[in-house]
């Protein structure tokens, strides 16, 4: 491993680590400090996601004419001020304002990242190394529960001064992307232009797979940790769950590169276990079962990203790689958005079990869809 990739998942790591110290209890922080109703949770996540909609696009083709690292340290910056701000917050409108500040942050974050270790890397490599930091990322954040047990549970924090040390661990990573930015770097000097963003039009069966591993995502990041609360679960036992969900995740990614050999192959598998995942949730009773649960999640969310972007990389010109990355994570965004939105509404007026018997159900549909275009969901590297 180079020196940038090291410093890029250094980044990622302690992204993670603060990522996972304040994400999972935030939800429960707004229901039962502030108030917020699931429906408010599921506009606090909409709130989050919404820019991941707009703006990677156009940190995309930024990405191919100025230095990634200093896009890197901007999205540092906003991101610790944004979670900084929540140490404040006594409403659900404050937190939604702060969480859009957090949802343009990510898009400084982790399109910059993906970038630099595809330039990084070859063909043969870059599954790896996108999943390694990935796995950095996962890694920081089951730690990140963790520790923020050892904060509420052992040190009798409140929540709110728990986000203000977040903002400071992340605060952090200004010295490592600062440490990027020194890197050579080489622009393609691409003229403006939203013409190659259609280059992802050719790949409807991976954005329909994406959509639905990011909508099942954001609802089990946004609405599950309220959820489990409502179920018995304390918040030792939630941030413990989420280090369970963190551990599948490693685990999955370190793997990543012998799951490449059969990429539709465990593409349908992972669609299948985030379905019979969210089936579990509905029928769970004790903090066993809802582990059972988030493991088998975990896979299947963690598995689909490397997988997917390779597929869509391998198949697409290198001159115009920083262009598809910012597209490729607006679908990102566009699933973040539906989960939480359809989530929250749907928990209000169908009951609490509601959106995972839907996501479910709507998950065997695509496991199908992924099998009838197991051909399609292989990559090449006939244009690398």
């Amino acid at each position: 491993m180079n020196r940038i990739l090291l410093l890029v998942n250094i980044t990622g790591l302690i992204i993670g680590i603060s990522y996972g110290l304040h994400g999972p209890i935030l939800p429960v922080f707004a229901k039962n400090i502030v108030g917020a109703t699931y429906s408010e949770l599921g506009l606090i996540g909409l709130a989050n996601f919404i820019p991941y909609m707009f703006i990677p696009i156009f940190v995309g083709i930024l990405l191919d004419r100025i230095n990634n690292g200093y896009l890197l340290s901007i999205g540092v910056i906003i991101n610790s001020l944004s979670i900084y701000l929540l140490s404040i917050a006594q409403s659900v409108p404050e937190i939604m304002g702060f969480r859009i500040m957090t949802g343009v942050a990510h898009a400084f974050f982790w399109p910059p990242c993906e970038s630099i270790i595809s330039e990084e890397s070859n063909e043969t490599t870059r599954v790896k190394n996108i999943s390694w930091f990935t796995m950095f990322f996962v890694i920081g954040f089951m730690a990140g529960p963790l520790l923020g047990t050892v904060f509420l549970e052992g040190l009798d924090i409140t929540y709110r001064v728990l986000f203000q040390i977040t903002a400071f661990i992340l605060a952090g990573t200004i010295i490592t992307s600062i440490l990027v930015s020194r890197r050579s770097i080489k622009n393609h000097k691409e003229h403006f232009s939203f013409s190659t963003l259609k280059e992802m039009k050719r790949f409807p069966e991976v954005i329909t797979l994406l959509v639905f591993c990011t909508s099942s995502f954001g609802i089990i990041l946004t609405i599950f940790p309220a959820f489990l609360n409502d179920n018995g679960m304390s918040d030792g036992d939630i941030l413990l769950l989420y280090f369970v969900f963190g551990i599948s995740r490693v685990a999955s990614l370190a793997l990543a590169g012998k799951f490449a050999r059969k990429t539709s192959q465990t593409l349908i598998a992972a669609t299948l276990a985030v379905s019979v995942g969210l089936a579990i949730s509905i029928f769970a009773d004790s903090i066993i079962t809802f582990g059972i649960a988030l493991i088998l999640m975990g896979f299947g969310f963690s598995i689909f990203f490397p997988l997917t972007l390779e597929i869509i990389l391998s198949k697409t010109p290198k001159n115009i790689t920083g262009k598809i990355i910012g597209a490729y994570e607006t679908v990102f965004g566009i699933g973040w958005v539906v989960g939480p939105t359809m989530g929250g509404s749907i928990t209000e007026t169908l009951g609490s079990e509601a959106p995972y018997a839907l996501f479910c159900i709507i998950g065997i549909g695509i496991t199908i869809l992924a099998i009838i275009s197991r051909k399609k969901l292989e990559p090449n590297r006939v244009l690398n």
